[in-house]
């Protein structure tokens, strides 16, 4: 018997497997069989994420509650960088980078890795990379910059080095703008450019910063985007499911369950923010619960109900 999956319906399918799963956390092998009997564990699958990156750290945490409560042991591995999670993902070193890039800002990677990975599905069809500035900026286009060097010290406030948007930043709107130079960019992580972006936006001054959407920090702060005439920050993309090679035939069901996860522009705003900013850190699961009961038409999925 098929049926959508919301947060009352997961509940009903997997109330007798959650028992055996909690009773059985130990076990740390094997895939799904497609019925998990009793005693037995669905399998653990292990989740890589960027904690920084706020958009695989929300979906991490929403797919650590429905693949737990779908009956599978859920393993949460914390990674620096996107080139060592990619090849953590190829290599079988974990099973799920929660939300991926593949189609422009981390298409190098997939070049390289993408014959050990499988797309396990989009969930989100809208992200796309910037260049912001305050509201407040003259500024209104990444043409711009050149006119303002100076007020901007000669720096782009950046995110991490091995960041998709850092490439794209470094290899094509640099030399596409011709910023090489009057401009610098200037790596560190997210929570050092979010730390600059507020200094200088509480003082009103002028600052150039790679950012992306969806993000909560574009509602957070007071930023526009610079317009990009040139396309030089490339199209919008879809944010992808990206599983370890044979990831569906090891784990159709949690296959299943994670292609149908289908998020529009408020439903992901609001994940986000619940996550990040209205819950925070050691309150996922909590702020997870919330977004679900708020959101329970989220997901499309069809699974097999257990009789």
């Amino acid at each position: 018997m098929n049926k959508r999956l919301s947060r009352k319906a997961l509940a009903a399918t997997a109330a007798s497997t959650l028992a055996l799963t909690l009773a059985a956390c130990g076990d740390s092998g094997g895939g799904d069989s497609g019925s998990g009997g009793e005693g037995e564990s669905k399998g653990t699958i292990k989740l890589g994420f960027i904690p920084s990156w706020t958009d695989g750290l929300s979906t991490a945490y929403l797919l650590e509650d429905q693949l737990t409560k779908a009956g599978y042991e859920v393993e949460m591995q914390t990674l620096t960088e996107a080139g060592p999670l990619y090849t953590a993902l190829a290599k079988g070193d974990v099973d799920m980078y929660p939300s991926a890039w593949p189609e422009v800002t981390h298409a190098a990677y997939m070049e390289e890795y993408g014959e050990d990975i499988e797309d396990v599905g989009a969930y989100y069809d809208n992200a796309k990379l910037t260049l912001a500035v305050p509201k407040y900026s003259k500024m209104q286009s990444i043409a711009d910059l050149p006119k303002h060097a100076k007020e901007l010290d000669g720096k782009i406030i950046g995110i991490e080095p091995g960041a998709g948007l850092t490439k794209a930043t470094k290899e094509s709107v640099i030399p596409e703008y011709g910023l090489g130079q009057d401009f610098e960019l200037v790596t560190s992580s997210t929570t050092g450019m979010l730390a600059e972006l507020k200094k200088a936006t509480d003082a009103k001054e002028e600052i150039v910063v790679t950012l992306w959407r969806p993000f909560w920090a574009n509602s957070a702060f007071p930023v526009r985007d610079l317009k990009d005439p040139k396309g030089a920050l490339g199209e919008s993309e879809a944010l992808h499911f990206l599983g370890t090679k044979g990831f569906s035939d090891e784990y159709s069901e949690a296959a299943d369950l994670i292609e149908g996860i289908k998020l529009d522009d408020e439903e992901y705003g609001s994940l986000e923010d619940m996550v990040v900013n209205e819950y925070g850190e050691g309150k996922e699961a909590e702020a997870i619960d919330a977004w679900i009961e708020e959101n329970p038409e989220a997901f499309e999925t069809e699974l097999t109900e257990k009789q």
